[in-house]
């Protein structure tokens, strides 16, 4: 391809202020193999700079679910509630959106269906499938926010952009190794992890559970901006993952300005939550609360669920900014262990019949 049949196209115009520079990008993609026709599908979406991008992305023929049913001898209706499951459905049956690669992973994924069950399967592939779309859109933003803006603020051409935007896919070579790596640690840290909570039923553990959250995040919203809100929220995930792994925590989520996290030992759960508060304490913006509970809890997805979640949560949302609820069961588990706990009396909360006795927690040993 040369500049006339580009200019023929409507996609080079030799007398743009930019001109030169839009060939350089134009040549560049049919360097790297783009056909006419992309560029202009490109072109007409305004993701011309991202076209080698996508095309090195998930390169190769595309596939439809029904030709994936009829190459393995799959139901169709698997194919596409697993893709759903999956979270990437397709417009139809009949679209050709999938590579040779998730053709192989549907097939492979019979064998998971036939030892846990169809039902077992999809529900674990969901929670695959939610957490590799965060992980995706966490990837996508880091470029987006510390890659590609700078660059446009910079005045960078449409070849810079679109060479940095390649490179930005083909740096996903290290997230998908260390995927691979990390997938058996964390494995083997959820086994010990299990086995040490003692459950009474294959689907139960014996946790404590936490929530914490920031008061007046909502009110802050309303008075800063977008980018300043964001760097609150990124500070206050970062202390919370940081702050749990290192006391054999984990966070289970994290929505907006509140965090729930699990560990086996209340103590330890006692420590999380103080450490948040205490990282928080001199933040004139936002001010941090918490819940604590301990008992058995049940356990799906990944996640945690029961009436100790529950209280918990409730506890939580009682506390004032700066204090830290705890359930007797939490008191009882963490006594004698550096820990002051204070009584803070029975009350009534969402849900439960009966008044609760809480107390409060803070650092140092209960003078007799």
């Amino acid at each position: 391809m040369n500049a006339h049949e580009f200019e023929a196209a409507g996609l080079y115009d030799p007398k743009a202020p930019h001109a030169a520079e839009r060939l350089e990008l134009l040549e560049w993609l049919a360097g790297r193999g783009a056909s006419l026709e992309q560029m202009l599908a490109a072109d007409r979406a305004e993701l011309l700079t991202g076209l080698a991008g996508d095309l090195a992305l998930r390169p190769g023929p595309r596939l439809t679910a029904r030709e994936i049913a009829a190459r393995y001898t799959l139901e169709l209706d698997y194919v596409l509630k697993l893709s759903l499951a999956i979270g990437l459905p397709p417009p139809s049956p009949d679209m050709p959106v999938y590579t040779e690669d998730d053709a192989r992973m549907f097939a492979a994924s019979i064998g998971g269906a036939t030892l846990f069950g169809e039902s077992g399967a999809l529900r674990f592939t969901r929670v695959v499938g939610s957490s590799l779309a965060r992980i995706a859109e966490a990837a996508v933003s880091l470029f987006q926010v510390n890659v590609e803006r700078p660059l446009r603020e910079s005045g960078e051409t449409e070849l810079g952009l679109a060479q940095q935007n390649l490179r930005g896919i083909e740096s996903l070579e290290i997230v998908r190794s260390m995927l691979q790596m990390l997938f058996s640690a964390h494995v083997e840290t959820a086994i010990r992890r299990f086995r040490e909570a003692r459950p009474r039923r294959a689907d139960t553990a014996r946790m404590a559970v936490g929530f914490v959250d920031l008061v007046g995040f909502t009110t802050l919203s309303h008075h800063v901006s977008a980018v300043e809100l964001a760097a609150v929220v990124e500070r206050f995930e970062e202390a919370a993952y940081d702050i749990a792994s290192a006391r054999d925590g984990r966070v289970v989520k994290l929505v907006g300005y509140e965090v729930m996290f699990v560990t086996r030992d209340p103590v330890a759960a006692c420590d999380i939550a103080l450490s948040l508060v205490e990282r928080f304490a001199g933040d004139a913006s936002v001010t941090p609360r918490g819940g604590l509970a301990f008992g058995e809890l049940l356990v799906r997805g990944g996640d945690y669920y029961g009436p100790v979640v529950n209280l918990a949560a409730r506890v939580a949302q009682i506390a004032v900014p700066n204090e830290l609820l705890v359930t007797s069961e939490v008191a009882q588990a963490a006594s004698g262990r550096a820990l002051r706990f204070g009584p803070a009396g029975k009350r009534m909360l969402k849900g439960f019949d009966e008044p609760v006795d809480l107390l409060t927690v803070a650092r140092g040993a209960n003078t007799p």
